[in-house]
């Protein structure tokens, strides 16, 4: 352990804790899994800073040890994330008070489970710039060029926003 690896653990923790629980619990479904993945990525990511060179940024090492661990985690498991039926979407919604909380609850449990069923690439460089990088940082964490990021981001966003569309009514029926 080095005085420089322990500096840099602690402040990617302070600044990056809460995006990594998120892309653990968005990669997956299961808390004890995701909870189990997330110290997975903390455990990578206190060995990588031994390696940590400085010729990206901090916030890209860590995404990007992150979302290798997390791809590592998925197909380890060598399982096509299940999706939720119509029916279970009501069982996924939250305890919490009011209406309003319990929509946004259901949304993002319903937005997770959506991208819990694309490619893991996809999920990515959805779960990147669902938590505000820019098209260059998700190109850089990813590899993709900044051209396949933009054109991913379009389709993806796409895809999404379709999935949370309300079906036409007919009212004259």
């Amino acid at each position: 352990m080095t005085g420089q690896q322990a500096t840099l653990y602690h402040q990617a923790g302070e600044q990056f804790a809460p995006a990594i629980a998120r892309l653990a619990r968005a990669m997956e479904r299961d808390a004890d899994k995701a909870r189990d993945l997330e110290q997975d990525i903390h455990l990578e990511l206190w060995r990588s800073f031994e390696r940590f060179d400085g010729k990206c940024a901090l916030k890209t090492w860590v995404f990007r040890v992150a979302h290798n661990v997390a791809a590592d985690h998925v197909g380890r498991d060598a399982r096509k994330p299940a999706t939720v039926d119509i029916d279970e979407l009501d069982s996924l919604t939250a305890t919490g008070e009011g209406e309003v909380a319990r929509a946004e609850t259901h949304a993002l449990q319903r937005l997770h489970a959506i991208i819990r069923t694309l490619p893991l690439l996809d999920a990515q460089v959805i779960l990147l710039w669902l938590e505000g990088h820019s098209g260059a940082e998700i190109a850089e964490v990813t590899g993709l060029s900044s051209g396949a990021v933009a054109t991913r981001l379009s389709r993806l966003r796409e895809k999404l926003a379709a999935q949370f569309e309300l079906p036409e009514i007919d009212h004259d029926r």
